[in-house]
């Protein structure tokens, strides 16, 4: 349903406008909050934590050299490249690959948890924290794109060869699905209280029936 205008013919300014409701065409509902946002939030958050134990302990790069080749998984890479004196790629590679998504997990578990509870706990605060994950989601795929990048570099010096192991496959499933539950939550919920989670639940529930 859409709320539309409909002023009468003799309407004079300052007077009201009439409006009426009118369905969108296809029978679209809208809604007042994103439905079903903790149980999405919390499939998308469970699915990413599982993923995140491979992320980290599966190799996400192949180093091929004359001597061998050397498995890497994301913290064994970020001693790699300190080691070889890259420190700035190092730290790039420590805080996107290992802090941010762990601080995100940690973040949207803290939300929900409380959300979920209408805790009124810190209510700025966690709404700041949504905020931030959201800023910090643009970022996410760098260490993917670093491993893609270093890849090409390395392959045309020929010194060696680096290749992208099936970790980075993991990680990357671990950073689409933190995006999905970050945008499956709805921060309206950070204000709610357990009463007013409950009133917005029945009338969600009258809103299906009435459909």
């Amino acid at each position: 349903m859409r709320l539309l205008s409909n002023p009468a013919k003799n309407n004079k300014v300052g007077n009201p406008v009439s409006y009426q409701l009118i369905p969108y065409a296809g029978g679209t509902h809208l809604h007042t909050r994103k439905p079903q946002s903790l149980t999405r939030t919390w499939a998308f958050l469970i699915a990413a934590c599982i993923m995140y134990i491979p992320a980290n302990l599966l190799p996400v790069m192949i180093t091929r050299t004359l001597f061998g080749a050397q498995y890497d998984t994301i913290l064994s890479g970020v001693i790699y490249f300190w080691v070889s004196g890259a420190y700035g790629l190092a730290a790039i590679v420590f805080i996107a690959s290992f802090l941010v998504p762990l601080f995100k997990l940690a973040v949207l578990f803290l939300l929900v948890v409380m959300a979920q509870r209408g805790s009124t706990w810190r209510q700025h605060e966690r709404a700041k924290l949504y905020h931030i994950i959201e800023i910090i989601g643009r970022w996410s795929m760098l260490d993917v794109f670093v491993v893609s990048l270093l890849t090409g570099l390395v392959q045309i010096q020929g010194f060696a060869v680096i290749t992208a192991g099936v970790g980075i496959a993991a990680f990357g499933s671990v950073v689409v699905l933190t995006m999905l539950a970050s945008l499956s939550f709805d921060p309206k919920l950070t204000w709610d209280s357990k009463q007013a989670q409950a009133v917005q639940e029945n009338f969600e529930n009258r809103e299906e029936q009435a459909a």
